[in-house]
């Protein structure tokens, strides 16, 4: 049966495979645990938070490079018919 490991532990396993320079395999062998324990752990913390707080300025942004995006495909798209003739 697999062994639990608490958040605490996993949180201090991944702060330490960050932070030491060893890998995380390891890490893992030197902490007696999974090298998924790492990997599990390792998520959670790079997304907690991500979408929280005000987004005004990523709104801005991403309408400012949908536009650009539509200007780039239509100069591509007469680029391209340029260059058929």
């Amino acid at each position: 049966m697999a062994m639990r490991y608490s958040d605490g532990f996993r949180r201090d396993a991944v702060r330490i495979a960050t932070s030491s320079g060893l890998t995380r395999p390891e890490v893992a062998s030197d902490l007696g645990g999974g090298l998924s324990t790492l990997n599990k752990g390792g998520r959670k913390p790079q997304h907690e938070g991500l979408m929280s707080g005000h987004h005004g300025d990523v709104e801005k942004e991403n309408t400012m490079l949908r536009k650009e995006v539509r200007l780039r495909h239509e100069e591509r798209d007469v680029l391209k018919k340029a260059r058929i003739r």
